[in-house]
């Protein structure tokens, strides 16, 4: 065990009895003063919250029902774990976002190993998506599910970046439309196209599969054109069909259905189809300790989805330095006061998320009308 130094001189100490709580008294050896050494547990007392966090562990099992434990982790939940800049250069990212309310959603991307990065907004707008892609370099492909602002946040943010679209959300598209089991001919051939999408293997298959497609938009545009008058208003009889075709043919045109299958970015690995990745590696493991913690607040489930994220990291910080350096709900509020009133304000706290996590979640009222 190491030797206990005086705090005032910096001297060796030796034992010196007890106090009368029974407490380890020492005495400088130099200057005679006397002190207590009390050892903290606070980074051990993290580590075990954030083991319970990631476990299938319920607090209704635990000793007292787990009183003793809410009360030993209470000072963790005011927390912020933020994620780290990411300067390396990643062959592919994939990207995502998981809704907490109606007003409130997580974006994340990834890596195949490890989470890159994650921020919290009112809803998957292109300035949302921005603020993500600014603390990540760009990747070399990034695969998407084609959320509301994010081609418009990667064009201006990752312009080179090449964009892979899920297929599976594609043929999800054209399915909510036709359903699995179509009634019309146009709606069952077309229903089997966008299935085709996902058993593409070569750029001959793909021009075979865009052929394929054109000859049904010819074959049956008439059809798509029949209208209806319905209250006095004239309306197109088969608006469903119309709305699958537009969605395959905007993707067609902007040719990001088969960047998988380009030559020059498999030189430097291999680029996936789908957003598999994201969706069953992290959003179904968020889901899960959701479901698993359930009963949470809004703001408890956020910074839950905020550990899961920043554990999974490629070098999260040992617990002692999270401590030390992560910012907490005080410290933030002091930034806020800070910056009110400044033009500066919004960019100062862009990196805590768009706002939700402190002016949405903190109100001075006694109640909340803000969120379900």
């Amino acid at each position: 065990m190491a030797a206990k130094r005086c705090p005032v001189y910096g001297g060796k100490m030796k034992g010196h009895g007890r106090t009368a709580k029974g407490t380890k008294r020492w005495q400088c050896m130099s200057c005679a003063a006397t002190t207590t050494h009390k050892v903290d547990t606070t980074a051990k007392s993290l580590k075990g919250f954030l083991a319970w966090l990631l476990s299938p562990s319920r607090q209704a099992d635990m000793p007292g029902a787990g009183r003793s434990f809410r009360r030993s982790s209470e000072d963790f939940w005011r927390i912020w774990p933020i994620a780290p800049a990411c300067d390396e250069i990643h062959h592919v990212v994939h990207v995502d976002g998981i809704w907490l309310g109606r007003k409130a959603v997580m974006l994340i991307a990834c890596t195949k190993d490890h989470v890159v990065g994650w921020h919290l907004a009112r809803s998957e707008s292109s300035q949302a998506w921005a603020a993500l892609m600014a603390r990540i370099a760009p990747p070399d492909v990034v695969v998407s599910d084609g959320g509301s602002g994010f081609e418009k946040a990667r064009r201006a943010v990752w312009p080179a970046t090449r964009v892979q679209r899920c297929t599976f959300h594609a043929f999800g598209q054209v399915k909510r439309c036709t359903t699995t089991r179509p009634r019309l001919q146009a709606g069952a051939e077309l229903y089997g196209i966008a299935k085709d999408l996902l058993h593409l293997d070569s750029l001959d298959e793909a021009a075979g599969w865009l052929a394929s497609f054109a000859r049904w938009c010819a074959e049956w545009d008439g059809f798509l054109k029949e209208k209806a008058v319905v209250d006095g208003r004239a309306q197109f009889k088969h608006e469903r069909l119309r709305k699958a075709r537009r969605s395959l043919e905007r993707l067609a045109r902007a040719g990001t259905l088969f960047t998988y299958l380009d030559a020059k970015l498999l030189e430097g690995g291999a680029v996936p189809a789908t957003n598999n990745r994201i969706e069953g590696g992290v959003n179904a493991q968020l889901r899960e300790m959701l479901r698993r913690h359930r009963g949470m607040g809004l703001e408890r489930r956020i910074k839950a989805i905020s550990w899961w994220c920043y554990l999974h990291t490629e070098c999260p910080l040992p617990a002692a330095d999270i401590l030390r350096e992560m910012p907490t709900d005080e410290s933030i509020a002091a930034l806020y006061r800070d910056a009110e009133g400044a033009k500066e304000s919004e960019g100062a706290v862009a990196r805590w998320g768009a706002a939700v996590t402190w002016n949405d979640l903190h109100t001075s009222g006694p109640w909340r009308s803000d969120w379900n």
